[in-house]
């Protein structure tokens, strides 16, 4: 009985030697046995919360990325632009927000046109807000006029007769080959379209294809409709046509 007693005694001395010496550190860093356990819990909670802070920036982060994700779909919409249609002519692009003459420069079978064009001073004109229709004759047109014709109309002396054979060309408005044919239609199978130049044209059906008859009775084929302009329309035909 003495014996457990002694050692009980014992244990207890033991447990306050330890006491007094934890105290005796935390006396030293100034600092008691609960603010040490506050502070630790205190700190426990700060990491918890730096966690959490870490994790709503991986979230953030991840919301940012979608929307960089969102803005590159968005830019990628805007640049397939579905109100802009394309053709080919002479396997050249034209695009329907391109104006006349920003699409006829790039046409290989127009290079004449561009060049009676430029002779003639039309560019600004054809460039104009319109709108116009042009009916186009390719190279291939100018080259079967009579030797020398084209060289003659391109000299400055000529300009007023290359104006008018130009504008000959060239009907107010945009006028589309289902316009046309609707005219030639409703007019018996003859329509009858004012150009800038003043004289009349007088379009008719062969087929399917619309011919277009000048003044002095020669005859041009559309053979390419409807090649959409931001300021008009134009139609490529194969003959020049003279007032």
């Amino acid at each position: 009985m003495q014996k457990i007693e002694l050692a009980a005694a014992l244990v207890a001395v033991i447990g306050l030697v330890s006491t007094g010496a934890a105290n005796a550190q935390d006396s030293k860093s100034g600092m008691s046995i609960s603010d040490k356990q506050i502070q630790i819990a205190h700190a426990g909670t700060e990491s918890s919360c730096k966690g959490k802070e870490s994790s709503c920036k991986g979230k953030e982060s991840s919301c940012k990325g979608k929307d960089a994700s969102c803005k590159g779909k968005d830019a990628s919409c805007k640049g397939k632009d579905s109100s802009v249609s394309v053709s080919k002519v002479g396997g050249a692009e034209m695009y329907s927000n391109k104006d006349i003459i920003d699409n006829a420069v790039n046409s290989p079978i127009h290079k004449t046109l561009v060049a009676a064009v430029k002779a003639a001073d039309l560019v600004s004109t054809l460039k104009g807000s319109g709108p116009f229709t042009v009916f186009a004759p390719t190279d291939a047109a100018f080259k079967a006029l009579p030797a020398g014709t084209v060289d003659g109309l391109l000299k400055p002396e000529s300009k007023a007769t290359l104006v008018g054979i130009l504008t000959y060309h060239v009907v107010p408005g945009s006028v589309s080959a289902n316009d046309l044919i609707k005219l030639i239609k409703s007019g018996n199978g003859t329509a009858t379209v004012k150009t800038v130049q003043g004289e009349d044209l007088k379009a008719s059906l062969r087929g399917k294809k619309v011919e277009l008859t000048d003044s002095k009775g020669n005859i041009a084929t559309v053979t390419q409709a409807d090649v959409i302009q931001s300021n008009g329309v134009i139609h490529v035909i194969d003959k020049v046509l003279m007032p």
